[in-house]
This record gives structure tokens, C-alpha cells and sequence, in this order.
């Protein structure tokens, strides 16, 4: 087995997309980076770690991380792998790792074990797979594509989500924000005024992809949430996506049953490790 780095993305994604499609249900992750950089590569500051390991041409793994994010890992044909791209990986300052259950535990102790940082289980995610809207909201309302008049509600609301999920909120959200803007994929749910926001991705022209979705305290548990998503998961399928993707927090039981109860069903176990230099 050999690892193979990449500083050309072109280059990256002819090589790797073949195989990330062959598992696009485990790698739907991987495929929305790739395709952000490709198409809007300004939306990350810093150089990407583009790797793979093969044996004999076959692909085994693929590792992308966009500094300072952490490593994201695809499925693994081989758990070997993971060792390559750790080691690979053990002088930087890696705050962690994401990705498939099995392959994200490998590799955190791997990780742990090259350079004696600890490693803990931060998030248990699930993702889902929706390929028809089973049932829509009856709440009032329609789904609106934000402006740039949205800007500051924008940032106002991503800050709020990210303290939500205690990621640090850095001058990054403004960056994003602008990001959601020039992409054009970013729509709200308004009954008289916004009152819930859902962000989306057409990854390749038959993926789409729920990247974000947020209601503040104030309007939840009056179905805003349920018909954002679900109208916007539409939206996705009339432009020609056969399966829509999201990866949902299983600490947070209501949002789990709102994607359920909109036509999203579970596949596969996704984690997030953060390293840390203490226990």
C-alpha cells in the first residue's frame, strides 16, 4: 500500500470520484468538499490535505481535511490504511477526525497511539438518505432564497447555530455567510418573517445534500423546521437529484424525527474524535 498526496484538485477529484461514488451514500460528505473545491475553492482559507492510499492502482481510502478543520476519512476497503494517513498526518496540529464509526475509531487510536494525544468521541451522528418527500408541513408559509438584505440575520443565526453545537464562532461565519450568498443555496422558511433556514448543496447532478438547518428558540415547535427542510429537499428533487443527503446530531432527538417524518431514513453511522493533549 502507498499514499498518494495531491496539491492539484482536478487532478484529485479525476482519481478519486469513481470510488467515492461507488459508496456516495458513506462518502456524501467527502463529495460536498470536493465539490466546494472545485467550484467555490475561496470558501476555505487554508491549503487542503488531499490524500489517498492504493495498492496496485485501486483506491483503498481517501483523506481530505481544509485547514483548520478537522481530517475527514472516507470508507476504507482496508483498516490499514488508516495508519498510513495517520502517520502521514503526525507532525501536525490535528484537532481531530470524522467520518464512518468504525474507520474514525481506527484511526483516533491510531492517532493516540503515533503521538500520545488522547482522543474522545465529541459527536454521534447518523446519516440519512431521502430519495422522495413522504410528507410535507402544514405550517404556514413558503420557502424564500436569502439576499444579501438577509446578510446580517444570516450571521446572526449561523452564530447562533454554531454556539448551539459549541463550535467556536470565529470572524469564519462572515466568510461563510458571504459564501451562502454567492452560491445562492441558502432559503428560509418566512411566515410573515423568517422564521426557520435550511442551507443545500447539488453536489453532482443526481446528489443533493441538506448541509444546515436551524430555527431559533422563539419559532420552534409550530412545524417551521419540518417545512423548510422537506420544501427544500423538493426543490433539490425537481432539479433532477435522485437522493438527497444530511447528517443529523442523535443528541438532538427532534430533528431526527422531523427529517424521519419527512422522508429521510438512517444508513450509516458517522462520529466525530477531537485529540486533545490531556485526558
Amino acid at each position: 500500500m502507498q499514499l498518494h498526496k495531491f496539491d492539484n484538485i482536478q487532478e484529485f477529484w479525476d482519481c478519486t470520484q469513481a470510488y467515492l461514488l461507488q459508496h456516495q451514500v458513506e462518502n456524501n460528505v467527502l463529495l460536498s468538499i470536493l465539490h466546494t473545491l472545485l467550484h467555490n475553492p475561496e470558501r476555505y482559507l487554508g491549503k487542503p490535505y488531499l490524500a489517498i492510499v492504493q495498492t496496485n492502482g485501486e483506491i483503498l481510502a481517501v483523506a481530505i481535511r481544509t485547514p483548520p478543520r478537522k481530517l475527514i476519512l472516507s470508507k476504507a476497503q482496508n483498516m490499514d490504511t488508516l495508519r498510513l494517513i495517520a502517520q502521514d498526518l503526525r507532525q501536525e496540529q490535528l484537532p481531530g477526525s470524522i467520518g464512518l464509526a468504525k474507520e474514525v475509531e481506527i484511526f483516533s487510536q491510531t492517532w493516540q497511539t503515533l503521538t500520545g494525544q488522547f482522543y474522545q468521541r465529541s459527536v454521534v451522528m447518523k446519516i440519512y438518505q431521502l430519495t422522495a418527500v413522504q410528507r410535507a408541513s402544514t405550517a404556514r408559509g413558503y420557502l424564500r432564497l436569502a439576499t444579501e438584505s438577509d446578510r446580517s440575520l444570516l450571521v446572526e443565526w449561523l452564530s447562533a447555530f454554531l454556539s448551539e453545537i459549541d463550535e467556536a464562532v470565529s470572524e469564519d461565519v462572515e466568510h461563510q455567510v458571504d459564501n451562502w450568498l454567492k452560491q445562492q443555496n441558502t432559503y428560509f422558511w418566512v411566515d410573515s418573517t423568517p422564521v426557520s433556514i435550511a442551507s443545500s448543496k447539488q453536489v453532482l447532478p443526481t446528489i443533493g445534500r441538506i448541509n444546515l438547518a436551524y430555527t431559533p428558540p422563539e419559532y420552534r415547535r409550530k412545524g417551521y423546521a419540518t417545512a423548510c427542510v422537506a420544501a427544500l429537499s423538493q426543490k433539490l428533487l425537481d432539479q433532477g437529484c435522485r437522493h438527497c443527503f444530511l447528517i443529523a446530531d442523535l443528541a438532538n432527538p427532534t430533528a431526527n424525527h422531523i427529517y424521519q417524518a419527512i422522508g429521510y431514513y438512517p444508513l450509516s453511522d458517522w462520529h466525530e474524535y477531537s485529540f486533545s493533549s490531556n485526558e
